[in-house]
């Protein structure tokens, strides 16, 4: 079981964070023993871009990113039944798979889509750019707040299976069933806000929206030339 580090003070409540960019420097408080350390950080796209750039550049760390697609249910845009790794490794939330009463040929289909849409990510954002080598390393996956939590166990489990030394996980916002979920796969879990539910990730912030592309890009670009 890993370690929880979160603000008791916090946990509840709601719209605490400006933006995505001061929970990301919240964090990095919180992870102040990483200062200069030779540790990772691993943003999870889009909405984990902005959090993982104000802790690198806080802590004057390396950054890269990790793209995780969830698998979307038939005529949804947002809930999943699973994830994918950037390896294609898939990870389903079987309880609900099971519910869903899916057809095989309806998961092979999502699954596919799934597949084709982290690829297109990966070529938007990656240009190329190979994945780091992470093994004996410290990695800090970050992203703007759990939900399910199943696209973070698919990162966990990527990371795990690129020998990574130690595995952190650094978000602002989670609900307790998640950080539960979580806290047996990492090494630390630091999450400033958990709550119960109904929960949505939105919650924690005074200003949300969709990140674009463009403003994803332009995020790596300064911390990769920088």
């Amino acid at each position: 079981m890993g370690r929880l580090i979160e603000e008791l003070n916090l946990r509840g409540k709601y719209f605490i964070f400006k933006d995505r960019a001061e929970a990301g420097r919240l964090l990095a408080m919180k992870l102040s023993d990483y200062l200069s350390s030779d540790a990772l950080v691993l943003a999870i796209p889009a909405g984990g871009v902005p959090v993982a750039y104000e802790i690198a550049k806080s802590l004057k760390l390396l950054m890269d990113i990790i793209i995780i697609r969830k698998i979307h249910i038939p005529g949804t845009t947002e809930a999943g039944f699973g994830a994918i790794g950037p390896d294609g490794e898939v990870i389903f939330n079987e309880r609900l798979l099971r519910s869903l009463g899916l057809s095989k040929n309806e998961v092979e289909n999502k699954v596919e889509e799934a597949k084709k849409v982290l690829s297109a990510r990966d070529r938007l954002y990656r240009k190329g750019r190979p994945f780091p080598d992470i093994r004996e390393k410290t990695v800090i996956l970050a992203d703007d707040g759990l939900a399910s939590g199943y696209s973070m166990s698919e990162a966990v489990r990527f990371v795990k299976r690129k020998n990574a030394r130690k595995i952190i996980m650094a978000v602002p916002t989670a609900p307790e069933s998640s950080v539960n979920l979580i806290l047996s796969e990492v090494d630390e879990l630091y999450c400033l806000n958990i709550r119960g539910y109904p929960f949505a990730v939105a919650d924690a912030y005074k200003e949300w929206y969709d990140l674009s592309d463009e403003e994803v890009i332009s995020l790596l670009k300064d911390i990769w030339e920088d």
